[in-house]
C-alpha cells in the first residue's frame, strides 16, 4: 500500500499503542521520558484529550489511522482521520484537509479535536506533530524554526495525497494558533493547498519580535542578542537554553498573567488537555530565525479561497484583523468572529467548537 512505505515503523508503531500503557509516554523523547506522570484524561488507547475523542475503531463510524512517515529525513507522527463510510478498496475518492496544531500544542489536543469533527463531514484529514516536537523526531527538542513549520504543512500534504481515496487535486489546509501563521505560510508557496482557514490564528514571528500586543519593541535588539548568545554557547558545546517553560507555574501566579491567552491557555496545556508531549517550552535560538519572518509580508501570495476564524473579544484578534487585510491576492475571502470567545476558549468550549466546524465543513465542502 503506497501510503505505508515506513511498514516496519508503523507495525511497531500500532503494536505500542495497542498495548495497556499509553502510546505518548513511547513518543517521549529519550531524556524526558522519566518521571513522567499520565493525566487522567489520558486512559484512550491514543493518547487523545479532547472531549468526544474515539475510544475505538469500529465499522460505519470515523476511524484514527496512526502513522509515521520521513520528511527531509525526520520521522513525523500523525494521526489520519477516515469518514465513516471510508473504505481503501471501494474506488472512492474524498477531499482532504490537513492540521497544524497551536504553538506548544500536539497532535492529541485541538488539532485532532478539528481532524475529527471534519472526518464526521466527510473529509479525510491529519494531524501531525511538527518535527523537534511531540511525538515526532528532530534534535534538539523544542526546535521552532518557522521554515520547519511551513514545511511540516506541505509534508501533510505530500502524504495525505498519497494516501488511499484522497482526490490530491482537493487539499485544504486548516491550521490552529501558530499553527494557523505557518499554515498560512504554506499556502502562500504551496498552491496543491486548494482552500485555506485558520482558527484563532497567533503570528509568531510578530510576537516573538514585537512582543505580545506589540508591547516589546524597544527590547528586541536585547533579545536576539540573548538569543545568538545562547547559539553560541551550543556550538561550543553548552546545553541548549530553552524559554517559554510554564509547567513549574502555580495556578496562582497563572492566574495573575497579564493576558487571557496566557490564563487560559496554562489551564488548557496544563491542567484540563494537559498531555506529556506539549510544552510552551522553545529553544531560545529559534528566536534568531523566529524574529526574522512574519506572516503578514507575504499575504498577498494567498490565492486559494481563505476562512480566518478569531473569537471576537480575543486579544489575539488583531493578529487575524491585520493579517486578512493583507490578504489582497483573493477576493474569495472571509473573516468569521465566534461572538464572545476568547483565544483558548475556541479550542475547546462546546458552543464555540460547534460553531467552528460547522463554518469549516461549509467552507472546505464549497472550495474543494
Amino acid at each position: 500500500m503506497k501510503h505505508l512505505n515506513q511498514m516496519a515503523k508503523i507495525a511497531f508503531l500500532s503494536a505500542l499503542i495497542a498495548g495497556a500503557v499509553c502510546q505518548a509516554v513511547y513518543s517521549l523523547p529519550k531524556e524526558n521520558r522519566a518521571n513522567t506522570k499520565i493525566p487522567k484524561n489520558l486512559l484512550n488507547r491514543w493518547g487523545l484529550v479532547y472531549e468526544g475523542a474515539l475510544e475505538k475503531n469500529e465499522n460505519g463510524k470515523v476511524n484514527i489511522h496512526p502513522v509515521i512517515y520521513i520528511l527531509d529525513g525526520i520521522e513525523i507522527a500523525a494521526n489520519v482521520y477516515t469518514p465513516a463510510d471510508y473504505d481503501e478498496n471501494d474506488g472512492k475518492s474524498y477531499p482532504a484537509v490537513v492540521v497544524a496544531h497551536p504553538n506548544g500544542g500536539v497532535k492529541e489536543q485541538v488539532a485532532g479535536l478539528m481532524a475529527q469533527k471534519l472526518a464526521e463531514s466527510g473529509f479525510i484529514t491529519i494531524a501531525a506533530d511538527a518535527s523537534y516536537q511531540g511525538a515526532s523526531g528532530g534534535i534538539p527538542r523544542g526546535t521552532d524554526y518557522p521554515a520547519n513549520r511551513i514545511n511540516d504543512v506541505s509534508g501533510m500534504v505530500d502524504f495525505i495525497s498519497n494516501y488511499p481515496g484522497v482526490d490530491s487535486s482537493r487539499v485544504g489546509a486548516l491550521g490552529i494558533c501558530g499553527g494557523g501563521g505557518y499554515t498560512l505560510g504554506a499556502a502562500q508557496s504551496d498552491k496543491r493547498i486548494k482552500a485555506v482557514a485558520t482558527l484563532s490564528m497567533f503570528n509568531s514571528g510578530r510576537v516573538r519580535r514585537n512582543g505580545f500586543q506589540d508591547s516589546g519593541m524597544e527590547t528586541i535588539i536585547q533579545r536576539i542578542s540573548h538569543a545568538a548568545e545562547s547559539r553560541a554557547k551550543e556550538a561550543c558545546g553548552g546545553k541548549t537554553v530553552y524559554i517559554g517553560d510554564m509547567s513549574s507555574m502555580s495556578d496562582e501566579d497563572a492566574a495573575k498573567l497579564p493576558f487571557a491567552l496566557y490564563r487560559d491557555g496554562f489551564v488548557y496545556y496544563f491542567r484540563s488537555h494537559a498531555h506529556p508531549n506539549s510544552t510552551f517550552s522553545y529553544t531560545e535560538k529559534s528566536l534568531m530565525q523566529l524574529m526574522l519572518w512574519d506572516v503578514e509580508d507575504r499575504m498577498a501570495l494567498i490565492t486559494q479561497p481563505l476562512l480566518m476564524m478569531a473569537g471576537s473579544t480575543a486579544d489575539t484578534r488583531y493578529m487575524t484583523d491585520d493579517a486578512f487585510s493583507k490578504a489582497t491576492g483573493t477576493s474569495d475571502k472571509e473573516l468569521f468572529l465566534i461572538p464572545g470567545a476568547q483565544h483558548i476558549e475556541t479550542y475547546h468550549i462546546k458552543e464555540y467548537v460547534d460553531m467552528e466546524t460547522a463554518k469549516l465543513s461549509e467552507f472546505f465542502k464549497a472550495k474543494l
